[in-house]
Formats: C-alpha cells, structure tokens, sequence
C-alpha cells in the first residue's frame, strides 16, 4: 500500500468513527492551558485535570502567578510528575509571559519556544489547539502509533515524526490529526497491549500484519 493511500484511509477511519477529537485537559484560556500542557509531560491528563482548579483559582492569570514562587506553586503540584522542575517552569513561564509578551500568549512556535517549560511538543499543541495553526505535536502517543499504523518510516526523533506526518497529512485536518493519534494511542493503541481486536485500522496497520504473520 502506497502511504498516501494509507494516510486517506486513515483519515477516513477517523473522519467516520472520531468525528469529534479534542484535548482531554480542562482549561478555559490561553494560559490555562498552557499551564496544563506544561504540567502534562510525563504525567496523566486526568492527573493534570486533579489539580488544576486549586492552580486556576490562586493564579487566575499570568500576572498572578508571575509574582508567586516556586515553593509556592510546588505545594500545589507535589503530586505530579517532576513538581520542581515544574514549579520553577511555571513562575519563569508566567514572568516571561508578563514582561516580554504583554501577558498574552503567543501564537508563534517559536516564540512559545522561548518560555521556559516549552519545547517543541507544547508549542505545537499550543497553536494547534488555541489558534488552529497547522500544527503537529508529536507526544509518546503520537510517535508509537504513526509508526505502528505505517504513516512514519524509519523515524528515529518526533521531529523526524512531526516532519512526515505535516508532509501527508492534508493542512486543514493536522489539528484533530493531532487529536485522532492521542486519543487512539491513549485507549485502543496502548503501548504494552495494543487492543488490535477492536481496532478498526488493523486492515493496512503494520504493527497488525507484522504480529499476523509471526502468529
């Protein structure tokens, strides 16, 4: 099978059976969910979801947490993954918000690179998901399932990822492609025991064949 037309069949999986795809972190704003994304890494969207409200409503905005401290913050987020490093993320993030941006979050990749807390992944998911920019966040989800399903080759790196699923995937529909990838990886696609029987890509899929043939 030719990739593109495994892409189109993909899409049209999706298309029928996930019309709606969107984030599973709560937020209401721009910075809201920047704070959730920053929390995210390595750690549960519904570990994130637990523990944003407390954050949202002491700092309700970045001006607001710009002026608190780490230790501050930490005590909110002990139970998430890497709160140190997180808890000095967030301050740095909110006064770099603050001082260099007006306090608005910015809707350029590279920009949103510049604040502490922000690699390439959060931006993408930042101006995908809030400004509907023609973006691919490629998380551990992402990464395995592409590669199992046969949309990326021989990628090594989620940039390598990010590279071949923007090359195949037609603009307009990258932002719920985004969406289609996580939520398949996060409960159909799982990493130690993909659910290949309830799977309604495992005609074309890769991983699937692959498995079939050795069985």
């Amino acid at each position: 099978m030719l990739k593109k037309e495994r892409f189109q069949r993909t899409i049209e999986y999706f298309q029928k059976n996930m019309p709606v795809a969107e984030t599973e972190l709560h937020y209401s704003n721009p910075y809201e969910l920047l704070v959730a994304v920053i929390l995210s890494a390595q750690c549960t969207d519904k570990r994130v979801n637990q523990l944003t409200p407390a954050i949202f409503e002491r700092y309700p905005n970045a001006e607001d947490m710009a002026v608190s401290t780490a230790e501050e913050i930490f005590e909110l987020i002990r139970s998430c993954s890497y709160p140190n490093n997180k808890s000095k993320h967030l301050v740095g993030m909110a006064q770099m918000l603050v001082n260099d941006f007006n306090g608005i979050v910015p809707d350029d990749i590279n920009e949103l690179q510049k604040l502490p807390g922000v690699g390439r992944k959060t931006a993408n998911v930042i101006a995908s998901v809030v400004y509907e920019k023609p973006a691919m966040a490629v998380d551990t989800h992402v990464f395995r399932v592409a590669a199992r399903i046969g949309l990326t080759t021989n990628s090594k790196t989620p940039l390598d990822t990010e590279k071949q699923l923007v090359k195949y995937f037609p603009e307009d529909l990258l932002p719920i492609a985004h969406h289609w990838l996580i939520l398949h990886g996060r409960y159909v696609c799982i990493a130690r025991k993909p659910k290949c029987g309830k799977c309604g890509l495992k005609e074309f899929c890769k991983f699937y064949l692959q498995q079939s043939e050795l069985a």
